[in-house]
């Protein structure tokens, strides 16, 4: 029996060895990959799963609760912050409303607008990281759905939503979902080892995949490790999923000088359920 190559043992032992909460940030990488956001613009554009976008159903349903609840129209302006192929921002469009899709997959963005051309519909989309990118004021909703909120780091969620409040016109507002504590409970720690992990989802290359899955049980935070080994490299990707309470959700909003004015199961308007494993606020700048 031939000893394990020490840069085999090393590489094992460093997967394996939780990391600190949010040390690395990984979704540029994971959006902007040519094979990746292949995949991932698949995905969006299936409408049977919740994993890039939510399915068909939920969003036209979330799409009429959103135009009726802020009164979307000629003399509103929405913004899209993680905006993916469109699939919001196309049919608000069609409300009327002016609208700006923002999003780092030149993919999903390509594909948006491309789809914008082909109804005649004016929407501003724009490539780049909403953190960074020079965007202008005067907006009446913002947006952030699918949970994108729970990705960020908490100096971005920060950056975030100080951002969102320069962004808002007055009496505008943020509306976003996260990830719920009855969500976190059903995380389990795991380790998982396949060939071509996720039907080849990480690569059009031939390529091993290892799966470390770390619960952070004080910051209520999941770590999904995957580290995708081809032939001539490899490549790690580090998936965060922050987990909130309705309280420690407003205890962050009200820290970056916001409210949260309302609560809801999700963003398609349903009743607020802490059980559920997500939930929407609608937030808004004090006295707005």
């Amino acid at each position: 029996m031939s000893d394990t190559p020490t840069s085999l043992f090393e590489t094992l032992e460093r997967i394996n060895t939780r990391p600190d909460v949010y040390s690395r940030y990984t979704a540029d990488a994971l959006w902007t990959s040519p094979d990746i956001s292949e995949m991932m613009l698949r995905y969006h554009l299936d409408g049977k799963v919740d994993l890039a976008s939510r399915r068909t159903e939920f969003v036209e349903r979330s799409l009429a609760w959103i135009v009726a609840k802020f009164e979307l129209g000629a003399d509103k302006r929405v913004i899209d912050l993680g905006c993916g192929p469109g699939l919001y921002v196309n049919q608000l469009a069609r409300s009327g409303a002016r609208v700006t899709g923002i999003d780092f997959s030149p993919r999903s963005i390509a594909y948006a607008r491309a789809g914008a051309e082909r109804e005649g519909l004016d929407v501003d989309y724009r490539l780049g990281d909403y953190l960074a990118l020079d965007i202008e004021t005067g907006y009446d909703l913002a947006m952030m759905i699918m949970c994108d909120f729970c990705a960020l780091s908490p100096g971005q969620r920060g950056q975030l939503l100080q951002r969102v409040g320069e962004l808002l016109a007055p009496g505008g507002a943020f509306l976003f979902d996260v990830n719920s504590l009855a969500f976190y409970d059903t995380w389990e720690e795991t380790v998982a080892y396949s060939y071509e992990m996720m039907d080849g989802f990480w690569s059009s290359e031939p390529y091993y995949g290892f799966l470390n899955t770390f619960r952070y049980d004080e910051e209520k935070v999941v770590l999904e490790h995957y580290l995708i080994v081809e032939r001539e490299r490899q490549a790690e990707y580090f998936n965060w999923f922050q987990h909130y309470s309705l309280e420690s959700l407003t205890a962050e909003v009200e820290a970056a000088g916001l409210v949260v004015d309302e609560a809801f199961g999700d963003v398609a308007g349903e009743a607020f359920d802490a059980s559920l494993p997500e939930f929407a606020v609608v937030v808004r700048q004090p006295h707005a």
